[in-house]
């Protein structure tokens, strides 16, 4: 230590006057002082004293043990005399060798001795070595590291490697990928390698390997120099065309970057250019070309133009192609800066770059914050945000995430179905919708869970079920009901609203979806056999008659697909879906009934008949009435006819009406409600005929009263089913479900007792059983009527007085309808074929059946429509009567 002094006036330049010292000369000779620096400074007013270290330096040991000046407080003492005032605020590296266990002894001893609260952190140098190229390796090629751990007594099962790489101040966890191959070999538990399978500037850096146990970590590092290339080049050109059709001489710049760094680069480029046929006049070519479009310069048809300019905090490109003369819409590729930051290290995870936990949890919940709902959000960012869910999921086929990036990944992923997907042409549509619906099942599937209990998102429901002692896993996502016959592993459900309308539906184009595909996979499970059932909430009123079909999609072809799957109908009273694999499902129903060969055609060929026939009867029933009504019975009959006729012409009428193309949905819920009341009012006055008949078998002596029969025939004609047809609409419209379908422009069918359609079921078959009994009472009662004396002539009396009965009941009773409910069968099978032909002939002529049955059947009305035919001429019977000779 050399000691000197300078006077008082100089203090207050102290360093100045220190730097001025760089030689002295001892008794033993001279020194170059080469760092001078300022360590403590003392102030000394007669006895009193007050002494701070610089800066960067603390009390020595010395200092705090006899003034108890300690650390970087001050100090109220003399401490001129003692040999070292301060010393320097440095890491203090100990170079000592010994085994880890006695490095583990030594940090549990200094913790005990410091406090309970402290946590030393130890890392040794030495006990790992590293062997790597130490000289440049070139672009491409495959090196190899690895790391040893020197000691051979530890035990490998309390320790665990791990590679990172550290470029400047970002440090990347290393682990498996497309890129890299991370290895600690069973055979060799001291040794880990990392085997880059394509180097790129990307793994240029310090590498650094570790063993640690505990809060001890054994390390090395070294450097890997490569010899870098360009990964990418962007070219650009100013102008972007060029037309050569003049002599004089253009100039064009190209222009080429590349990512900053430290290698040197030649550049070189050809340029080829564009010739048009010489045959083709240019009055031609430029009738071809696309104009100049604000940004977009004039163009030849075909080509395409790229800009590589984007709005602020955006990032990518622009390109348009001229389909001449006009051009095509242009394709939004510029990304905002943070959501391609994303995808940057979304790719540097999947190739093994920083693919550590962690980095996933932040890669997904900045894929979240990116993709909530907005409104402004464009093309190019949803197909950014797919394309990190895409890079996610292939990375996690070799790459092990666990369960706590679940949540904030099925969020992310919900957000993206929230706004419509508005892309330039279908085909980009599809494309991103299948690689998202891909992606999704495939994290799902990858993603290593054993707890979670489900997420519940706007978009998307996960499930996840045990399967234990060949137990099968029930679960239910948006309303369809999923069960897996499963002996064991884990089953994984998915369902995805919002969806399947951006898919590729081409091979079923005459089919529509519900709004729901459901994923299921499997996790730890040897299974080969699969049976998976799936219920989806299919829409009943159209299911009834529609052919539904039990999908897949293919992710090969990126299509629907049947193989595999089969629609099984009312199987347990239920109908599912039931396919023997599993992947991402769903079911297509035919857009129109499925209609049988000539159904429709059948239809309107009888409606229309039917219509001209009860056109007929009305007005004959005008012509004939006065002659025909003598008694009230006959008036009760013909009322009742001409009421049924009326309502079945007015229902008719509007059942073609309704069958017009693309009509209205305020005249479809009108007519609708017309065909509802309609043939319910037909129905009832069916009803009061019945009563009617059935009163005068049983009650013989007691006929109805006119003014009463009348009174209470339109208050069950008309009343009733005015209140019946009010009130459904009245309820649908108070709970807000649809009273009508807007396509078939009918009730509703949602199953069993579920609909509209109830309103309608449930009163005309109360009606036709009522009828039927009414039939059979008129039967037995042609049965008791006729004398059992066992002869032919009456057995074949009855009969026919029977199978009378029955051909004129049948059309005005509505016991046609009867076949309607056979029409439930499912249409498939031969005898639901049958019934369809039989209800569709039979109801379509039931005006035809009217006009027979109650008018040229009847005799009496017959011979009045032949008199006003004849205009006055006799009739027949009157001409017998007039040859017959008097005698007296």
């Amino acid at each position: 230590m050399a000691e000197f002094m300078v006077e008082s006036n100089v203090t207050f330049d102290i360093s100045g006057t220190l730097s001025s010292i760089k030689e002295i000369t001892t008794d033993n000779g001279s020194m170059t002082i080469e760092l001078l620096e300022l360590t403590a400074e003392c102030e000394i007013v007669g006895g009193n004293s007050k002494c701070n270290c610089s800066t960067t330096y603390i009390w020595s040991n010395a200092v705090c043990d006899e003034f108890q000046c300690c650390n970087g407080s001050s100090c109220n003492a003399n401490i001129s005399d003692l040999p070292a005032f301060c010393i320097p605020k440095v890491k203090v590296d100990v170079s000592v060798i010994f085994l880890t266990k006695k490095l583990t002894k030594i940090k549990a001893d200094l913790e005990t001795t410091v406090g309970s609260s402290a946590k030393i952190s130890v890392e040794t140098s030495g006990f790992v070595s590293i062997k790597y190229p130490m000289n440049k390796v070139p672009y491409r090629s495959t090196p190899t590291l690895s790391c040893t751990f020197k000691e051979t007594t530890f035990d490998e099962t309390d320790g665990s490697w791990n590679w990172n790489l550290i470029k400047g101040s970002e440090t990347f966890g290393l682990n498996t990928g497309t890129s890299i191959t991370v290895t600690f070999p069973e055979a060799s538990p001291n040794c880990t390698t990392v085997q880059i399978k394509k180097l790129s500037g990307n793994w240029a850096g310090m590498y650094k390997c570790g063993f640690s146990q505990g809060s001890i970590v054994h390390a090395a590092s070294a450097e890997l120099k490569v010899a870098l290339l360009p990964d990418q080049i962007t070219m650009t050109s100013t102008p972007l065309t060029v037309e050569c059709h003049d002599i004089k001489p253009q100039s064009v710049i190209v222009s080429a970057t590349i990512e900053n760094s430290t290698e040197m680069y030649n550049v070189t480029w050809s340029f080829q250019a564009q010739m048009e046929p010489t045959n083709q006049s240019s009055a031609e070519e430029k009738e071809m070309a696309c104009l100049v479009d604000y940004l977009w310069p004039k163009t030849p048809k075909g080509d395409t133009i790229v800009i590589r300019q984007c709005e602020p905090r955006r990032v990518g490109y622009n390109e348009r192609t001229c389909k001449g003369p006009a051009w095509m819409d242009v394709l939004d590729n510029c990304v905002n800066e943070e959501l391609n930051q994303i995808l940057i290290s979304a790719a540097n995870f999947r190739e093994g770059l920083g693919a550590t936990q962690d980095i996933a949890h932040e890669i997904f919940s900045g894929l979240k914050n990116c993709t909530v709902a907005d409104t402004n959000s464009s093309v190019a960012d949803l197909n950014a945000s797919i394309s990190i869910l895409d890079v996610m999921s292939e990375a996690s086929e070799t790459i092990t995430l666990d369960e706590s990036v679940v949540d904030v990944f099925l969020d992310a992923a919900s957000n993206m179905l929230n706004n419509p997907w508005k892309a330039v042409n279908k085909t980009i549509e599809y494309g991103m919708s299948s690689k998202y619906l891909k992606s999704v099942e495939g994290l799902v599937k990858n993603i290593k869970m054993n707890i979670s209990n489900g997420n519940d998102t706007p978009n998307l429901q996960f499930k996840l079920c045990r399967a234990q002692n060949n137990s099968s896993c029930n679960r239910t996502v948006f309303g369809v009901e999923v069960n897996l016959a499963q002996s064991s592993g884990i089953v994984k459900t998915v369902g995805v609203k919002n969806l399947a309308d951006k898919l590729n539906n081409s091979k079923f184009p005459d089919s529509e979806f519900p709004s729901i595909v459901v994923s299921a996979t499997l996790q730890n499970s040897n299974d080969s056999k699969i049976d998976i059932k799936l219920d989806f909430p299919i829409n009943q009123s159209m299911s009834r008659d529609s052919k539904i079909l039990c999908v897949f999609w293919n992710t090969t072809l990126k299509e629907w697909s049947e193989e595999g799957c089969k629609w099984k109908e009312m199987v347990n009273n239920k109908s599912y879906c039931e396919c023997t694999h599993l992947t991402s499902f769903s079911v297509l129903m035919s857009k129109t009934p499925v209609n049988l060969p000539f159904l429709d055609e059948i239809t309107y060929v009888g409606l229309g008949m039917s219509i001209c026939s009860l056109i007929v009867f009305l007005f004959i029933e005008a012509l004939v009435w006065s002659a025909v009504v003598k008694s009230n019975l006959s008036h009760f009959r013909h009322t009742a006819l001409v009421n049924i006729s009326l309502c079945l012409l007015m229902a008719d009428c509007s059942f073609l009406a309704s069958s017009i193309p693309s009509i209205p949905d305020t005249w479809c819920l009108i007519l609708t409600v017309t065909k509802h009341f309609f043939f319910l009012a037909m129905f009832c006055w069916m009803l009061c005929l019945s009563v009617m008949l059935l009163h005068q078998l049983i009650f013989v002596f007691h006929p109805l009263r006119k003014r009463v029969y009348l009174l209470l025939s339109t208050v069950l004609g008309y009343v009733c089913p005015t209140v019946i047809v009010a009130a459904t609409y009245v309820y649908y419209k108070y709970t807000g479900n649809p009273y009508h379908n807007k396509t078939t422009c009918w009730l509703i069918y949602d199953g069993l007792l579920k609909g509209s359609i109830y309103a309608f079921l449930l009163p005309i078959g109360t009606i036709v059983l009522m009828n039927l009994f009414s039939m059979c009472v008129v039967i037995m009662t042609l049965l008791k009527s006729n004398v059992p004396d066992g002869s032919k002539a009456d057995e074949k009396e009855t009969a026919k007085s029977i199978l009378k009965v029955v051909v004129f009941l049948t059309p005005v009773f509505g016991i046609t309808w009867v076949l309607g409910f056979f029409v439930l069968i499912d249409i498939k099978e031969m005898m639901g074929v049958v019934m369809h032909y039989a209800f569709t002939i039979i109801n379509s002529l039931q005006g035809f059946f009217i006009l027979l049955t109650g008018c040229f059947a009847e005799k009496k009305v017959r011979d009045e429509v032949l008199k006003v035919i004849l205009a006055g001429a006799p009739t027949p019977k009157e001409k017998s009567e007039n040859m017959k000779v008097p005698f007296k």
